[in-house]
């Protein structure tokens, strides 16, 4: 990657950050919601460690998913513009490049 992919102005930093902040809330919110339909479903002692597990794996995921480190932004974006949690217009104000890549990633990945 060229050096302007790599390096984020403060302007950037603080676009990114609100949009990783916009994303990982409305994430969150969806899981809330998942949950509140399976707790409601609880009937025994293994429908609360199937939440559980679930619990743990989404933990898990949403651990890795959401990296903030500047290095793994762009894929990060990609990831969430892919899976919906983002929109292209949730990163206006970025550098050029840096959207044309995170558009072509949402592409390939």
């Amino acid at each position: 990657m060229q050096t302007s992919e790599l390096q984020w102005t403060s302007q950037e930093q603080s676009i990114a950050k609100t949009a990783f902040d916009k994303a990982y809330e409305r994430e969150i919110k969806a899981l809330v919601q998942v949950v509140r339909d399976q707790a409601s479903a609880v009937a025994n002692t293994d429908d609360i460690w199937r939440l559980h597990d679930f619990l743990s794996a989404r933990r898990h995921e949403l651990d890795g998913k959401y990296d903030g480190r500047e290095a793994a932004l762009i894929f990060v974006f990609a990831d969430l513009v892919k899976e919906g949690w983002l929109s292209l217009d949730d990163l206006g104000g970025l550098d050029p490049l840096k959207l044309s890549k995170i558009t072509a990633l949402t592409r390939m990945m």
